[in-house]
């Protein structure tokens, strides 16, 4: 192991470090460093795996943020374990569900080149094997509500790649009622055009009909069937539409009809107190889900994982980090992330082992007794033995790729190269912010994390020119 590898986590122990100011504000008073428990069994379990769209580091009351009050994620936290140095797989929205669907890093595959995908060019390969068509030759039931993001019908869909069900949005963002995407298309379907003609006419808000759906998916009966639910929420990402804004709605999509190809950007919308207001209401809408699968009888025995799908955007409250969305600065990459499992984890824990998306494909498969497919071997490490079984997770490197960025962490270190071309290294555990350049210092673990960066890009798909 080269001799910066040893994390200063691992070394000092989680009392220090955040006596080292190193994690962010703890869920409960009583949090404590993350410890696996001792030996248990249980059946494989359900999984509820929840993503919020674009939702900052910091934008929960659990993870920092002084004016949005997030009582049911922070509930979540305190019954299981957050994680603070939990990253997305990409900076922006498809990629990083193009690394969880598949395991790997985004730029293994065509459709993951696309930051994010825009247009009906690509999608994610129905022959790729995906943590949903994994899980289901292993016996799980699997379905996606919410956003899909990973291609359009006809070639791309949910239920092409390993969900039985798919009710959602196929797009990156929609107008919250009228359901209008980018192009001005209608998007909420169910199923896909096999059944005949899958759009889904509701124009109530959409975050509502997602909650009821996920509920009514939770309560039903599987019987000893377990199932694996991918919970995609649109909010907080713009257009800036909260419930009950069904004046700006129609403002909105007014402007989508008549062909204003900017209009859901909602760039002349928005405000802090209106994405509080959206943040709080995906707390809400959590809370009613996981209300509904107390209510069935499954919570003992159902992982629940909770994170965004990459960094904040223009009113995200990262503190203390750097960046947002698009970016591999912390701010665009780092997220929270919550895991909860009362039959196998303690709750009221903290974790600060650096981690990030592909390793949660890798872990879900451990645990739901599924085999990664050896043709696409999986980019992640499992974490099933260190929260399961207390094995120390082995330090390794996380990449990163996005156009003209590029970023590897390695324990506390952080090498990254932005949009202006300077290699640049943080030293993390005492730098969250990467405003000390440490390169200088540290030439040669700087030339170390380069040379694995340029190694694993030559592996990886060029982007189209």
């Amino acid at each position: 192991m080269p001799p910066h590898a040893l994390s200063r986590r691992a070394a000092l122990g989680g009392a220090a470090v955040a006596a080292l100011g190193a994690s962010a504000p703890s869920a409960s008073a009583q949090e404590r460093p993350f410890r696996a428990a001792d030996h248990r069994r249980s059946r494989r379990p359900n999984i509820l795996f929840i993503l919020g769209d674009d939702l900052g580091w910091a934008d929960l009351s659990s993870y920092g943020a002084p004016h949005i009050k997030t009582p049911n994620l922070d509930r979540l936290a305190r019954q299981g374990v957050r994680f603070t140095d939990a990253y997305s797989g990409s900076a922006t929205c498809s990629p990083t569900r193009f690394s969880l669907y598949t395991g790997r890093y985004p730029g293994r595959t065509k459709g993951g080149l696309a930051e994010p995908i825009a247009d009906r060019s690509v999608g994610l390969d129905p022959n790729h094997p995906t943590l949903a068509s994994l899980l289901r030759g292993a016996g799980y039931a699997t379905a996606l509500i919410g956003k899909w993001h990973c291609g359009y019908l006809p070639d791309y869909s949910p239920t092409k790649s390993g969900w039985d069900e798919f009710f959602g949005n196929f797009g990156g963002a929609l107008e919250y009622y009228s359901k209008l995407g980018l192009g001005g298309e209608y998007d909420l379907f169910e199923g896909d055009v096999k059944e005949g003609d899958a759009e889904y006419k509701d124009l109530r808000y959409y975050t509502r009909i997602l909650t009821e759906r996920a509920s009514e998916y939770v309560r039903r009966d599987h019987g000893d069937t377990p199932w694996l639910l991918n919970l995609n929420f649109t909010t907080p990402h713009w257009p800036w539409i909260a419930d009950g804004d069904e004046k700006e709605s129609a403002e909105v999509a007014r402007k989508i009809r008549a062909g204003d190809a900017r209009a859901l950007f909602h760039t002349d919308g928005g405000s802090v107190e209106k994405y509080t207001e959206m943040v709080e209401d995906l707390d809400r809408s959590v809370g009613k889900v996981l209300a509904a699968l107390k209510e069935s009888g499954q919570e003992k025995d159902t992982l629940v994982f909770f994170a965004s799908d990459n960094g904040g955007e223009r009113f995200s409250y990262n503190w203390p980090l750097s960046g947002n969305k698009s970016s591999l600065q912390e701010g665009g990459i780092r997220v929270p992330t919550i895991v909860r499992w009362p039959a196998r984890i303690d709750g009221g824990q903290v974790s600060h082992e650096p981690v990030f998306t592909p390793d949660w494909t890798a872990t879900l498969l451990e645990i739901g007794g599924a085999r990664p497919d050896p043709a696409h071997p999986l980019d992640g490490t499992s974490l099933a033995g260190y929260l399961l079984r207390g094995a120390e997770l082995e330090e390794r490197d996380l990449f990163w790729r996005v156009r003209g960025e590029r970023a590897v962490r390695r324990g506390d270190w952080k090498y990254y190269r932005g949009k202006g071309g300077t290699d640049q290294l943080f030293d993390l555990a005492a730098d969250r912010r990467e405003q000390a350049d440490r390169a200088a210092d540290e030439p040669a673990l700087l030339a170390e994390l380069k040379a694995v960066w340029e190694k694993t890009d030559k592996t990886l798909l060029p982007y189209p020119s």
